[in-house]
């Protein structure tokens, strides 16, 4: 079957063409322009469906159709009373277009293209605004979702889930292009991406304003990522826009609204301490999706293995004293001790063992209940409850796990992990967002380990205390924050406001913004002055960044039926007069200049996205198949190698054939148990960290000396002769992880620090003879210094 560019799997005509993506990156925020272009090749008129991801925090601004030489522009409007344009304007034979927000999720849209005439073309334009994150390195970050896996959706809860259409990434029946202009008062240093992109061309000769485009014939196997680099980044700013000359004076569209973002920067002697007592919860995914490939590269390794590495890091390097459990989630959940122990040697190599045995095997991805649980649990006094929770996000009640989440914020911090493309922005960011943490994305070539341990510092980072944001503007000016108030504050990381500014002042007026904090008992504070002119050429960017947030905020807030009936009518509201999108409105086009009406019953016609990637367990299948499955029906795709195949290498009913050879459905996994894969050789930075004590020596043996490269004789004969066994053996793993493991220092630092607290302990007389013969017996010549001895 030649399914190359027109068909779907089931040799229908697939009327949409193409997709045009034109992104505007000015410092750090995003203007993303989307074209889709539909041609209708039937003979009959059609009704098309396309239900595709957006990041969860974009404010989608703007939805307009070209029908020949026709553009309408889209009205917003209570997403019912759009919904019941849209079918009244179909059933009396005109054109109409609807734009939606899913009601499960904010990360998930559908578009409706209905009553296309056979022959008509149509554009669909859409524009949307996003904030960039901020990332361990520096770089900001932009992610255009090209994968969309349809979501778990958990028995018994609400709704009917989000009707997804997937086909493996290769049979994408549409083409993309993209483009992204780039400008920044400070020059850009580099542009980087998971995919192939042509070379960076700069605009100017400071470097300030530069042009990417992605490479021809994108593939739809990943995810669009940028990251963007600027000197000097991430200085403090503030960006004052002028309110909408048409709307109404002292509305929130209709007032200057100003923008300020903040890197706090902590004391040196505060960052020092990190923290020695806490709780820390891991919960991990084990549903089937687990089990596939984490990224694009030949290795396969796969996302549960991944995350069994990580998890071997993040043991080795917790505090002696602190409190640790593990959960892991399926279709049910499992955890390794019915409540949080304190971490020492015995509790930490229980925990090891466990993890050892942790597979892609408990079906489907139902994460609320073991939540419920963790938050049952009393908390442990002087023991602030650190969550970090690792999922690929492919989850259907997104909602309710983010208001679960936000529910129990005061008793935790929640630092999240997006494994593996495709996985929801609106969980991994809004779980992190409600829960005082910090989010991270892991994805194409990128190693869990270097995130999840940036995350582990951010948690041993002392609490900040009693934040407080005040404003000191001139007389006549008054000011009304729109985000939620600031709660926690990480190091280097960006704390965005925005405030709705009314009242007159001159343009040569200046205001300034405080937060004050107490940190480990040290109160501080951060200052920025700015100027009240307002910023040129800016649109309404601002506005409608700070209208989402808003939104998002009423959305969140209402916990009663009434509470939620008048956060409704306030969301309604705003989304009307702001034109940003929300899970309560929607965007409605009705083509009434088309006098000739459209004939004929309407084909309906499903748009497919590129679902999940090829599992390592599953050679022969690819998973596609839709939320119906959280109703009991399950599809598989058979390829030709497969005996299951149809004539024409199509969908298939699921069959127990299918099933021993394992294949993904449903969020779980059948795993094929005739073939075990050959397992590859363990990193030799993991076999080093996986002998390390739980107080952070390592012992004298052929375990350790394997892992050097060395024979236990070589190792036993260079021994300095006042040594002791394990200061000379910690002193050998301290010098090999400096000479030959620098470029994942990340991922080591905090164990290796947890090393030399030990050996400082330790008085031992001998270290530097040790450091001496050690760096002979290696080869290297790491200094004393270096190691912080």
């Amino acid at each position: 079957m030649d399914c190359c560019g027109l068909l779907t799997l089931q040799k229908e005509p697939v009327p949409l063409k193409s997709i045009e993506v034109e992104l505007e990156v000015r410092d750090h925020v995003a203007t993303v322009v989307s074209t889709l272009n539909y041609e209708n090749k039937e003979d009959k008129p059609l009704e098309a469906v396309f239900v595709f991801p957006l990041p969860g925090d974009a404010a989608v601004c703007h939805f307009s159709a070209q029908i020949g030489q026709t553009q309408i522009v889209a009205e917003v409007k209570e997403k019912q009373k759009a919904r019941e344009e849209y079918d009244d304007a179909l059933s009396s034979g005109q054109q109409a277009f609807l734009l939606e927000e899913s009601d499960e999720s904010p990360d998930i849209f559908s578009l409706r293209v209905g009553s296309l005439p056979p022959g008509e073309s149509a554009s669909i334009r859409l524009e949307y605004v996003i904030e960039l994150a901020v990332q361990a390195d520096d770089g900001l970050r932009f992610c255009l979702p090209a994968v969309l896996n349809p979501r778990y959706q958990p028995q018994g809860s609400e709704g009917a889930g989000v009707q997804v259409t997937s086909v493996p990434a290769s049979l994408v029946p549409y083409s993309l292009s993209f483009s992204a202009r780039v400008s920044s008062p400070r020059p850009i240093s580099k542009v980087e991406s998971n995919c192939s992109l042509d070379p960076l061309q700069y605009l100017n000769t400071d470097q300030t304003q530069a042009t990417v485009k992605l490479a021809a014939g994108h593939k739809f196997d990943r995810d669009v990522e940028l990251l963007i680099y600027y000197k000097d980044a991430h200085q403090p700013t503030a960006v004052v826009e002028a309110g909408q000359a048409s709307a109404e004076p002292g509305s929130l569209m209709g007032d200057p609204v100003v923008m300020v973002s903040l890197y706090p920067e902590f004391p040196q002697s505060v960052m020092s301490s990190k923290a020695s007592c806490g709780e820390f919860v891991f919960l991990v995914d084990r549903s089937g999706s687990m089990d596939c490939a984490t990224n694009n590269s030949e290795q396969q390794e796969t996302r549960i293995s991944s995350a069994r590495d990580t998890l071997l890091l993040l043991l080795k390097s917790l505090p002696m004293g602190c409190y640790f459990n593990i959960y892991s989630f399926g279709s049910s959940y499992e955890h390794i001790f019915s409540k949080s122990v304190e971490y020492g040697e015995k509790t930490m190599e229980e925990a090891l063992k466990k993890v050892e045995k942790m597979e892609a095997d408990l079906g489907g991805t139902e994460i609320l209940e073991p939540l419920k649980h963790i938050y049952s649990q009393p908390c442990i006094q002087n023991q602030p409850r650190q969550l970090f929770v690792f999922t690929d996000g492919e989850v259907g009640n997104t909602k309710e796990v983010i208001d679960l989440v936000k529910k129990n914020s005061g008793s935790h911090r929640c630092f999240s992990f997006g494994i593996g493309e495709g996985a929801s922005s609106a969980l991994i960011n809004g779980m992190a967002k409600e829960g005082g943490g910090h989010a991270q994305f892991i994805t194409g070539t990128d190693r869990m380990q270097p995130k999840v341990m940036q995350s582990l510092r951010f948690s041993l980072q002392p609490a900040v205390e009693d934040v407080s944001v005040t404003w000191d503007l001139p007389k006549g000016s008054t000011v009304t924050v729109l985000s939620p108030p600031i709660t926690t504050i990480f190091q280097g990381k960006r704390s965005l406001i925005y405030a709705q500014l009314t009242g007159q002042s001159s343009e040569a007026a200046e205001g300034c913004v405080t937060v004050k904090y107490s940190l480990a008992g040290h109160p501080s504070e951060n200052q920025l002055h700015f100027s009240l002119r307002p910023a040129e050429n800016s649109g309404l960017i601002v506005h409608r960044l700070a209208a989402r947030t808003l939104i998002c905020l009423l959305e969140m807030e209402a916990e009663n039926n009434e509470e939620k009936r008048r956060s409704k009518k306030k969301v309604v509201q705003l989304s009307v007069q702001s034109g940003v999108s929300s899970s309560f409105t929607a965007f409605i086009v009705v083509n009434t200049d088309n006098n000739k009406e459209i004939q004929g019953p309407l084909l309906h016609r499903d748009i497919p996205m590129a679902g999940l990637m090829k599992c390592a367990a599953t050679p022969c299948c690819l998973a596609a198949y839709s939320s119906s499955f959280s109703r009991g029906v399950r599809y598989c795709y058979a390829t030709d190698d497969c005996e299951e195949s149809d004539d024409d290498g199509g969908f298939g009913l699921f069959d127990d054939a299918c099933s021993d050879r394992g294949l993904c459905f449903g969020g779980g996994l059948v795993r094929n148990k005739a073939a075990v894969p050959e397992q590859p050789p363990r990193d030799p930075l993991l076999q080093l960290v996986s002998l390390q004590k739980a107080s952070g020596c390592w012992l004298l043996d052929p375990a350790l000396a394997a892992a050097l490269g060395k024979t236990n004789e070589e190792v036993e004969k260079s021994k300095p002769e006042k040594a002791s066994s394990e200061v000379w053996a910690t002193i050998l793993a301290l010098i090999w992880l400096h000479g030959f493991k620098m470029d994942a220092k990340d991922e080591w630092e905090l164990l290796a620090a947890k090393a030399v607290s030990w050996l400082s302990a330790q008085k031992a007389p001998s270290v530097t003879e040790c450091v001496e013969a050690g760096n002979i017996l290696l080869g290297c010549s790491v200094q004393k210094t270096a190691l912080d001895l």
